[in-house]
């Protein structure tokens, strides 16, 4: 068919078997499959539109997609926090732990010092002001690791067990210094005067004043007038004050039923009640009271009765 020629549509009826003709040309067919062609293209993407919907609906939204990354940020930022005050928790407690490591090293020192001020250690053994010298080659053949929680947890444990003991042995020692040391304190030796002579020993002797036979109960130790007369030994005084024959006297006790007597002094420095020291000054030496000259009266009495001092005088030089 040409472009010129026409084309006939037939339509037939229900009724009566009757029909009826349409004539078309090649523009009315063109137009025809136009728009044929377009209500399938309208069809087409009107389907097309319809499942791009159904596809958007079945998936979640901007808005949701957000919440839910924020839920789960929110969830990690609480899980940082948690973990961070765990770390927090643990530091504190070992931090706790130094403090009390700190103060049994402090306590530790000053029992070293102690000892250290008592003689039985040099100072160059104990020098508190300088850490413990130590040392030793790197190794070089394993890399070198941070100690774990756990580890250092471990080594703080077994450094307060070794204090914990050290500070034990100590304290005992400690205890047997002070006893010695008390003991020493105690122990009756030495002359009562920092310089003289023996002038009259213990025992009988002819009287100064009667030139008869006499008892002497002591040792007189004669020296310079007003010079110091000295504790044999540690004690509590128990008479300070002007007594018949001694002049002024001094008696200290030292436990165990042991007491020293120093008389015919010129003045007396301490007062009954105080506790003295093995060679601390308690009188200044004089001539009161039954005397010839200047010079210390000094008596040894044990259980009440009169020993000789020369044998604690002689302690000092053994």
């Amino acid at each position: 068919m040409t472009p010129n020629d026409d084309m006939n549509v037939i339509f037939v009826g229900k009724s009566h078997g009757q029909s009826r003709s349409i004539p078309l040309n090649a523009a009315s067919v063109a137009g025809i499959v136009l728009l044929v062609l377009a209500v399938i293209l309208a069809a087409g993407w009107g389907g097309y539109r319809a499942a791009m919907s159904q596809v958007a609906a079945a998936q979640p939204q901007e808005s949701e997609l957000v919440s839910e990354w924020q839920e789960k940020l929110r969830d990690q930022q609480a899980e940082v926090a948690r973990v961070r005050e765990n770390v927090q928790q643990q530091i504190d407690a070992l931090t706790l732990r130094l403090g009390r490591i700190q103060g049994s090293l402090l306590r530790l020192d000053a029992l070293g010092q102690r000892f250290v001020e008592s003689g039985m250690v040099t100072s160059d053994e104990f020098n508190f002001d300088q850490p413990a010298a130590v040392g030793g080659p790197e190794e070089g053949i394993l890399p070198a690791d941070s100690f774990s929680a756990p580890e250092l947890t471990e080594m703080i444990d077994q450094i307060e067990m070794q204090i914990e003991d050290r500070e034990k042995q100590l304290r005992l020692l400690d205890k047997v210094a002070s006893r010695q040391k008390l003991e020493d304190e105690l122990y009756v030796q030495g002359r009562p005067i920092t310089w003289g002579w023996l002038s009259s020993k213990y025992g009988y002797r002819s009287d100064p004043f009667t030139g008869k036979r006499t008892w002497h109960a002591g040792v007189d130790l004669a020296g310079k007038d007003g010079s110091d007369i000295i504790a044999v030994a540690g004690g509590v005084v128990t008479y300070a004050d002007e007594r018949y024959g001694y002049g002024n006297l001094v008696e200290i006790d030292h436990g165990d039923g042991l007491v020293t007597r120093y008389a015919h002094a010129k003045a007396i420095k301490v007062q009954v009640g105080n506790v003295v020291q093995k060679g601390q000054g308690i009188a200044l030496m004089g001539s009161t009271g039954r005397s010839t000259g200047p010079h210390v009266h000094f008596e040894v009495i044990r259980n009440g009765k009169p020993e000789n001092p020369e044998k604690y005088i002689q302690r000092a030089s053994r």
